[in-house]
């Protein structure tokens, strides 16, 4: 990913930095492309692992779809480029504001999560005099062997409605006037390597679409939601997912129907390998038993280590020394300020050049202002 010659460019370059590799994020959509064309599936691109320009315009220019969670989402969608026809938006706390304005752009379907959220939608859209076109997101009560604050289709989680408020909902479908029902939704969450876990997903989709098929309820999709993950530890052994499998598991289990539409909402496993941190060594300091290479970027620009003890991993691209342990922290005035601990290291010095490497996906976009930091910017491979 970092020839000689870019290496001495970033060394040039104020740091910290997000950089792109648009051959790389390139690659991986026609490989999306091609595999999804051949099942007929549709692929809604997830806004929230990262939202620039660059990178938003380039997946809509392959015809995918994108998955919105805020009001905002969809005006960046449609900014990029995406058709409103393949705009869903999704959510379990969506305003009213974003309600209407998902209507005002007729998008695809607004994903529903509550019975409550329902009673919403039919009420605003009649507001606007329109039918909003619905998919009912059903919690499948199903474990996605993921950490615990990026698992969301078990039914202890805020995400979905529940099993056994389905009575009620098919009850009460043919009081909203202002609501057609058009599909099923499924998430379960995020960074699954597991695949057998979409198998059990497939599988339970099955039976939930039959519950339904009793009661005369039908769909015109099925959105299996996302959560495919990817390579952290070994990013360029695995620069591409293993959509192949992903597919075909999903698609050997899934009874869909004659002429249903099967959807997905993929984000991080289209994006996280394009990206990579770039910051340079501060300080190198000496504990007692550890050492620590200081660093300008932190949990301001990469927050996932704090957050969820996410592992990155962590090259010296400037240095040929000897391998070191070393713990890479940042600058922030917090303790959980670390990118990764105990991390093998050629050895470090100051003015090094870092990369923290698969950070496509939920580094630049969970970034903040704290401490009153410099936004870093981002730089992409085109623009080089």
């Amino acid at each position: 990913m970092f020839s000689q010659s870019l290496i001495k460019k970033f060394e040039s370059l104020e740091t910290p930095f997000y950089y792109y590799d648009m051959e790389i994020l390139e690659n991986n959509l026609k490989c999306l492309k091609k595999i999804t064309s051949e099942l007929g599936y549709h692929v809604h691109y997830a806004l929230k692992a990262n939202a620039n320009p660059p990178v938003l315009t380039r997946i809509a220019d392959f015809g995918f779809g994108a998955d919105c969670v805020s009001g905002n989402e969809i005006l960046r969608a449609l900014e990029c480029g995406f058709s409103p026809e393949k705009i869903v938006l999704a959510g379990v706390g969506k305003k009213d504001s974003e309600i209407a304005l998902a209507l005002k752009h007729n998008i695809l379907c607004i994903n529903c999560e509550s019975i409550q959220e329902l009673q919403i939608i039919n009420k605003l859209a009649s507001r606007q005099q329109k039918t909003a076109p619905v998919a009912l997101r059903v919690n499948p009560d199903l474990e996605a062997g993921t950490h615990r604050y990026i698992t969301t289709g078990l039914n202890e989680n805020k995400f979905g409605i529940n099993f056994k408020d389905l009575e009620s909902v098919s009850g009460m479908l043919s009081e909203l006037n202002h609501i057609r029902i058009i599909g099923l939704h499924t998430h379960i969450g995020s960074q699954i390597l597991n695949l057998e876990v979409f198998r059990n997903l497939a599988l339970r989709i099955n039976d939930i679409q039959n519950w339904f098929q009793e009661r005369n309820i039908t769909f015109e999709h099925l959105n299996l939601g996302g959560g495919l993950g990817v390579n952290y530890q070994n990013p360029d052994e695995n620069i591409l997912p293993d959509y192949q499998k992903y597919f075909e598991l999903i698609s050997s289990n899934l009874n869909a129907r004659d002429r249903q539409q099967v959807h997905f909402e993929l984000g991080r496993s289209m994006v996280a390998q394009c990206g990579a941190l770039i910051s340079r060594v501060l300080y190198v300091k000496k504990g007692l038993n550890r050492k620590f290479a200081i660093i300008d970027a932190g949990m301001t620009e990469l927050i996932r280590p704090a957050l969820y003890n996410a592992y990155h991993k962590i090259e010296n691209l400037t240095s040929s020394g000897p391998l070191e342990m070393y713990d890479v922290v940042g600058p922030v005035c917090e303790s959980s300020d670390f990118l990764g601990k105990k991390i093998a290291l050629k050895g470090v010095r100051r003015g090094d050049i870092l990369a923290i490497r698969t950070t496509g996906a939920y580094a630049e976009v969970m970034s903040s202002g704290y401490n009153l930091r410099d936004r870093a910017p981002a730089i992409y491979s085109d623009q080089l």
